[in-house]
This record gives structure tokens, sequence and C-alpha cells, in this order.
């Protein structure tokens, strides 16, 4: 990954986009570490991390993390889902954050020289062009190693640089047994999946 130690760099962190690519790799993120070697390789200005949340439940899977990323230097944008039942009488949740990830990126763009996106989303490609023509150079981290493929064509055509989070795993995966914070992991998969259903 080509990063320069004198640059101002901001990652963004759509963690559900995130949460569901490292588990299609068996992956786990170790998010000290991915913070920790960003901060390495450049003037880390901002690390956010965006997802939504089930405020309903007594008790969210997703709060350790949360509260984790809160006290150890990341910037938390987080909203509550949308409930709704579609045409078939299923129960759908919608937790998209692509708004929020737009208007934070658009509002940094002056003040970095580069910006990490940890998506595959293909709508983000117009907003990676709206901040590469302030001048700002994008790297996307996603993965073409899953079936099928979690980052999107045009997003990857339009990122200055596109980077496999296989090839990332050796320095952001968390080594060693789960910690207990992250166990929530496989209790958020039927959420995910429904987050992602309602926004295709």
């Amino acid at each position: 990954m080509l990063i320069y130690p004198d640059e101002r760099l901001a990652v963004f962190i759509d963690g559900a986009n995130l949460y569901a690519t490292a588990r299609a790799l068996e992956i786990e993120i170790d998010y000290k570490a991915l913070r920790a070697h960003f901060a390495e390789q450049s003037r880390l200005v901002r690390t956010f991390y965006y997802t939504a949340i089930l405020e309903d439940q007594e008790y969210s899977p997703l709060r350790p993390l949360i509260d984790w990323l809160d006290y150890n230097g990341f910037t938390l944008v987080t909203k509550p889902v949308k409930e709704f039942t579609d045409e078939h009488g299923r129960r759908k949740i919608k937790g998209n954050m692509d708004i929020e990830i737009a208007v934070d990126m658009l509002n940094i763009a002056e003040n970095v020289d580069h910006i990490v996106l940890f998506s595959g989303d293909g709508d983000f490609r117009r907003l990676l062009e709206a901040v590469q023509r302030r001048g700002v150079r994008v790297t996307v981290v996603s993965s073409n190693s899953t079936q099928p493929s979690m980052i999107a064509d045009e997003l990857r055509r339009q990122a200055d640089q596109f980077i496999d989070i296989v090839d990332l795993a050796p320095i952001i995966g968390r080594k060693g047994p789960r910690r207990q914070h992250h166990a929530h992991y496989d209790e958020r998969e039927e959420t995910t999946r429904e987050f992602e259903d309602a926004e295709d």
C-alpha cells in the first residue's frame, strides 16, 4: 500500500460492509492493529467507524465493539436501524450509512491528503470522484478473493489504489483466541444479511 509518511490520512470504515467481507474470508478484524498500522504509515487525522444499531433491544451484540472503539481513538457514527415489513410480510431491517459517510468524507477532504475507505459498495464511486477532484488520493480496501467479489468493479476502477483485505490480513487480522468484545460477530450475522437485503 502506497502511503507517504507526511500525508494527512483519514480512514473510513463501513462497518456492515467490512463485517460481511471479513466474515466471507473468515478473518476477524483487530481494530487496534488496524488503527496502529495507519498511524505508523502516515499522519493519521481521524478513523471513522459507521454502523446502524438496533436500539429497541435490551442488549445489542454490537455494543461491546462500539464501546471499545469509542474509547480507543475511533470516531463512532451510529444511527438506529429502521424496521419495516416487505410486500411478502417479512420483517426487514434497513441500516444504510452511505449519506453519513459521504457527508463526513466531503467535509474532511480539505484537511487531508489521502483517504482510505473500507467498503466495496459501488454507490461510493461518485463520492470518490468528488473527493479526488479536491486533490485527495483515495485507497479502497475490500476483497476480490470472495465468490462473488465484494468489491464493485466501478469502485475499484475509480480508486487510486485497491487493496485486498487478504493482503492486509497478516497486519489487521486477529491472532490467537477470540476476545470477548468481538464475540458478537456470529450473533450479528442475521442482522447484517437483512441490512444487505434491504439495501439492494
